[in-house]
C-alpha cells in the first residue's frame, strides 16, 4: 500500500466535483465541436461559392461527415458492448480524451515509483518499469475495475526483498508466476468477497510495519552507504549504524532536497506531482556538478523482451517456493481488492468485480515474470490519482502503461544518471504517508481486541518477516472472527413464564426450561455441556433453540454428550424452536433418532404441554411466545 494520505474523506468529494465538472465540460466539447466539424464543411462551400454545384458538393460533405460520426458513435458502442457481455476486456473509448490526461498523469507518477519499487525489492531499476508497463495494461484489461492502477508498490516491495535475498533474484519470477496462477484460480473459484470478511486492525497493522520496513531500508541509500542491506530489520539497522562513519554528505544532501521538495511542492502546485519535480531536480544538479554519490546505472533503451522462466520445470524448486508464492498471493490479492473498494468509495456508482479483479491481476502476475518483471499489486495512491485526473475508463490504465513504454525508449539514458538518495527520499516520504495515525488512534478508542490484533500484527510485520505476518494476520482475523461469533448464553427462563396451574408440582424440582442464543460450535461447546452439568436435577430439560443460529460436528457431539448424562440421570430431553437448518444437520447425523422426534417441538408451550401430561399435571394456559 501506499500513500494513503491522499485518500482522506474530503477526496470523494473533491474528486466527485472534479469528475462532474469535467463530464460537463468536455460533454459540452465534444457537442460544440461535433457540430462545428458537421457545419464546417456546409460554410465552406457557401463561402466558396453559391453555385448549386458547391451547395450540393457542401451537403454531400456534411452528409458523410454526419455519417462518420454516426459509425463511429456506433462502433465506439458496440465495442463496449461486445466486450462487456463476454465478463472482460470493457474497454470504451467514449471519454477517450478524459483517460488519455488520467493515463498520462498515472504514468509520470508511477515513473519514479516503478524505479524506487523496484531497487527496494532487489530487482535491477528497469524491472520496476517493466512491471509498471506489463501489469498495469493486463491488470487494466482483464480486471474488474475501471479505475485500477497496477505495478510494483510498497508492501511487495518488502516482501520481495526477502525472497530475494533467500533465493536469488531468478526464483522471484518463478514465484511470482505461481502467485498470479494462484490468483486466478481463487478468482475463478468465487473466493475474491472473503477479503471482506479481514479485519480492519489486520490491515492497519500491516500497512502500518509495512511502513516502518520501507522507512529503515533506505536509510543506506539515503546516507550514501554501499553497504547491502538485511530483510531483518534489527540487523539492517546494526549494519547501517556500524558505517555510519561513511556516511556520503552530498548523497544525504540530495535525499534531504528530494524529502523537502516533495513536502513543500503541493503549497505549489498539486496538479505535477512532487516526486518527479524532485526526481528532475536532483539527477540535474547531480549531472551538472559531476556529484559521486551511487547512481541507478545503465538501463536498457529497448522495449520487455520475452525471456523465459529458469528452472521452471524443477517439481522440487517449486515445492520449495511455495510457501513464499502463497505470500505473494495473498498479500497481492488483498492490497489489490483493497485498492478496488477504495476506487469504490471515490466513485459513487461504480462497483468492481471482485473475482474479475482477482483473474487480472493473476494474469498479469504471470505475464511479468516472463519479462523479468517482478509481482505487482493495485496501487492504491496511483488509483486514487486516476480517479482525481479524470479518468473514466480501463483504458486510462492502458494509456498509462503505453506511456511509460515510450518515454524508456525515450528517456533511458537520463533514467540511469538518477541518483539512489534521490529515490531513497521518494520512498521515505511515501512510508511516511502509509503510516495511518488516525486509524491507529481510533483502534485504541474502541475495543482492545481490535487494538491487541493490531499490535500483534504490527510486531510480526516488523521483528520477523512479511510471509510470517501474512499468515498471523490471515489466523488472527480467523481468530478475531470466531471471538465475535462465540457469543453463547444459556438463559433460565423464570417459572412465572410458564405457569403450572397444579401446585402440587414444583416447577423448579420437575422442569427447567434454559433459553440458548448464539451458534452452537467447537469454539463454545466446552462451555455449553460445564454449564448443563451444573444444573439441579429435574426430570425435565427444555432447551428452547429458537436462537441457535448454527451448529457444527463439534456442537453435535456437545448435544450428545449432555443428553447420555441427562439419561444416566432419568432426566429427558427436549428440544423446541430448532430452526430449519439446524434441524436438519441434526438429522443427518441421526442425534435426532436418539433423541426422538417425539422430543422435539415447533414451540415451547406445546412441549409443556406434552411435559404437563407427561407428568400427569393439568395442562398450562396458552401463553403467547
Amino acid at each position: 500500500m501506499e500513500d494513503p494520505s491522499s485518500l482522506k474523506p474530503n477526496l470523494k468529494a473533491q474528486c466527485q466535483e472534479d469528475n462532474s465538472q469535467e463530464d460537463n465540460s468536455q460533454g459540452n466539447l465534444r457537442a460544440n465541436s461535433k457540430a462545428n466539424l458537421l457545419e464546417e464543411p456546409h460554410n465552406v462551400a457557401h463561402g466558396i461559392s453559391s453555385g448549386s454545384n458547391f451547395q450540393s458538393l457542401g451537403r454531400k460533405i456534411n452528409k458523410r461527415a454526419k455519417s462518420f460520426f454516426d459509425s463511429a458513435k456506433s462502433f465506439s458502442q458496440k465495442i463496449s458492448f461486445d466486450f462487456h457481455f463476454n465478463g472482460f476486456l470493457n474497454l470504451s473509448f467514449k471519454y477517450w480524451k478524459s483517460d488519455l490526461i488520467a493515463g498520462i498523469t498515472v504514468a509520470i507518477v508511477a515513473l519514479p515509483l516503478a524505479l524506487a519499487f523496484a531497487i527496494a525489492s532487489g530487482a535491477d531499476p528497469q524491472a520496476g518499469i517493466y512491471t509498471a508497463i506489463i501489469a498495469g495494461i493486463l491488470a487494466s484489461l482483464f480486471g474488474g475495475s475501471n479505475f485500477q492502477i497496477t505495478g510494483p508498490t510498497g508492501a511487495m516491495a518488502v516482501i520481495l526483498i526477502e525472497i530475494v535475498n533467500k533465493y536469488g533474484i531468478e526464483k522471484i519470477w518463478l514465484a511470482g508466476f505461481i502467485a498470479g496462477l494462484i490468483q486466478v484460480i481463487l478468482g475463478l473459484t468465487k473466493m475474491g468477497n472473503l477479503v471482506r470478511f479481514i479485519p480492519y486492525p489486520v490491515i492497519t497493522g500491516f500497512t502500518n510495519g509495512i511502513a516502518i520496513i520501507i522507512f529503515c531500508g533506505q536509510l543506506n541509500n539515503l546516507l550514501g552507504l554501499k553497504v547491502k542491506g538485511s530483510s531483518q530489520i534489527f540487523a539492517g539497522l546494526w549494519t547501517t549504524f556500524a558505517h555510519i562513519n561513511k556516511v556520503n554528505l552530498m548523497a544525504l544532501g540530495i535525499g534531504l532536497l528530494v524529502i523537502g521538495i516533495q513536502l513543500g511542492w503541493p503549497k505549489i502546485s498539486k496538479t505535477i506531482p512532487g516526486s518527479l519535480i524532485a526526481l528532475i531536480v536532483a539527477t540535474g544538479i547531480c549531472h551538472f556538478f559531476n556529484l559521486p554519490i551511487p547512481m541507478i546505472g545503465a538501463i536498457p533503451q529497448h522495449l520487455p523482451v520475452i525471456q523465459g522462466i529458469p528452472n521452471w520445470h524443477s517439481f522440487s524448486l517449486i515445492r520449495e517456493l511455495m510457501p513464499a508464492a502463497f505470500a505473494l498471493a495473498a498479500l497481492g490479492s488483498i492490497e489489490s481488492l483493497l485498492s478496488a473498494m477504495v476506487a469504490d468509495s471515490l466513485t459513487v456508482s461504480e462497483k468492481h468485480d471482485s473475482n474479475q479483479e482477482l483473474i487480472g491481476q493473476g494474469i498479469a502476475n504471470m505475464a511479468v515474470p516472463l519479462f523479468g518483471g517482478i509481482p505487482s499489486t493495485g496501487a492504491i495512491a496511483r488509483t486514487a490519482v486516476n480517479i482525481r485526473s479524470g479518468g473514466k475508463t480501463r483504458l486510462a490504465g492502458i494509456i498509462a502503461g503505453i506511456f511509460l513504454a515510450l518515454t524508456l525508449l525515450i528517456f533511458a539514458p537520463i533514467t540511469s544518471k538518477i541518483p539512489l538518495a534521490a529515490l531513497a527520499g521518494i520512498l521515505i516520504v511515501t512510508s511516511a504517508h502509509m503510516l495511518e495515525w488516525e486509524e491507529v488512534k481510533l483502534l485504541m478508542k474502541t475495543t482492545r481486541s481490535d487494538s491487541s490484533v493490531m499490535f500483534i500484527t504490527w510486531f510480526v510485520t516488523i521483528f520477523f518477516d512479511l510471509i510470517l505476518a501474512v499468515e498471523i494476520g490471515l489466523i488472527a482475523a480467523g481468530i478475531l472472527f470466531i471471538k465475535r461469533m462465540s457469543d453463547l448464553s444459556l438463559t433460565k427462563m423464570p417459572e412465572e413464564k410458564f405457569p403450572i396451574s397444579d401446585k402440587a408440582i414444583e416447577f423448579s424440582k420437575q422442569i427447567a426450561v434454559y433459553r440458548v442464543d448464539g451458534p452452537l460450535f467447537f469454539w463454545v461447546a466446552e462451555k455449553f455441556v460445564s454449564i448443563l452439568h451444573e444444573i439441579p436435577e429435574v426430570k425435565i430439560l427444555v432447551l428452547r433453540m429458537r436462537y441457535v443460529s448454527s451448529i457444527d460436528s463439534t456442537g453435535i457431539i456437545a448435544l450428545e454428550e449432555i443428553y447420555n448424562d441427562l439419561k444416566s440421570k432419568k432426566c429427558k430431553l427436549i428440544l423446541t424452536g430448532m430452526r430449519s437448518s439446524v434441524k436438519a444437520i441434526i438429522k443427518r447425523s441421526e442425534l435426532l433418532n436418539t433423541i426422538g422426534e417425539e422430543n422435539c417441538f415447533e414451540s415451547t408451550n406445546e412441549a409443556l404441554e406434552y411435559v404437563a401430561k407427561l407428568l400427569s399435571i393439568s395442562s398450562p394456559p396458552s401463553n403467547k411466545n
